[in-house]
């Protein structure tokens, strides 16, 4: 579980430093996201922007992020995707630390569309409310061998 914590920081990291400027966005690891009275998702990171200060995620996230392992695939690929794409969360990105990739995944005409894979470019979110860029080469870079 070391290596799915340190990505998700990593990724937390990137996008927090790339928001550094916005006053209206944050970059969290594990907070809640409450669809419903009887729904609450725990993403293992989100970008939100403009979201009041209260105790749960209200309203779709810019971006969420999934670290996957054996016990979360089933779970983060069908339940969360759909879940996501439901809610209209722009960006879903889903990182496998054991291939040392992630796949990038955006809303087009209220569905999910594949951007790519994504193991050492560096991948530039040009439609969130703050432009934010994450470096995957540096996301993944201390588990190459």
């Amino acid at each position: 579980m070391i290596n799915h914590q340190a990505i998700a920081y990593e990724f937390s990291r990137q996008l927090g430093n790339s928001i550094e400027e916005c006053e209206r966005c944050l970059a969290l690891g594990e907070e809640d996201y409450k669809l419903a009275d009887d729904t609450v998702l725990r993403p293992d990171v989100v970008l939100i922007c403009d979201e009041p200060h209260d105790a749960y995620i209200t309203k779709a996230p810019e971006i969420i992020v999934e670290v996957v392992s054996k016990s979360t695939a089933k779970n983060d690929e069908t339940y969360k995707f759909t879940k996501y794409e439901e809610e209209q969360v722009l960006y879903y990105i889903l990182a496998y630390p054991d291939e040392l990739r992630a796949k990038i995944y955006k809303i087009v005409n209220g569905k999910y569309q594949k951007v790519g894979d994504f193991s050492k470019e560096v991948y530039t979110f040009d439609e969130t409310l703050c432009k934010v860029s994450i470096d995957f080469d540096r996301v993944f870079k201390r588990f190459r061998k």
